[in-house]
């Protein structure tokens, strides 16, 4: 069973098309891909402050792509509470947390992520 989790910049790029087509085949093929509430989070707040322009909303991003939401919820915390600091942003942690706690693959190309013991796939 193929469970994925997007990290946000591969959720933004899946969104523009700017996704290597490798990807976008391994997310089709996916039998679950999650975005996490962290992601969301962190798109609200880059809008907010002016960092970043995201025409759809928040629950289109997740609803019309076949995603499925992925809330943040106490054992992702727990699982957070014990990570090295290999990665300070706080976004990154939470989704290498919740990954691990989930036993989801991670899609993304932070290159920081894969100095914690999570299974990647490469975006």
């Amino acid at each position: 069973m193929s469970r994925l989790l997007l990290d946000t910049h591969t959720l933004l790029w899946w969104e523009t098309g700017e996704l290597d087509k490798r990807v976008i085949k391994r997310l089709q093929n996916a039998d679950e891909v999650y975005v996490s509430a962290a992601s969301l989070w962190e798109i609200t707040i880059k809008k907010a402050i002016g960092k970043l322009v995201v025409e759809r909303t928040l629950r289109a991003l997740v609803d019309d792509n076949g995603f499925l939401a992925l809330p943040i919820d106490v054992p992702h915390l727990e699982s957070l509470d014990g990570l090295p600091l290999h990665h300070r942003d706080p976004f990154d942690r939470l989704l290498v947390a919740q990954a691990r706690s989930e036993r989801l693959r991670l899609v993304s190309n932070d290159p920081l992520i894969a100095l914690y013991d999570v299974d990647i796939v490469w975006s």
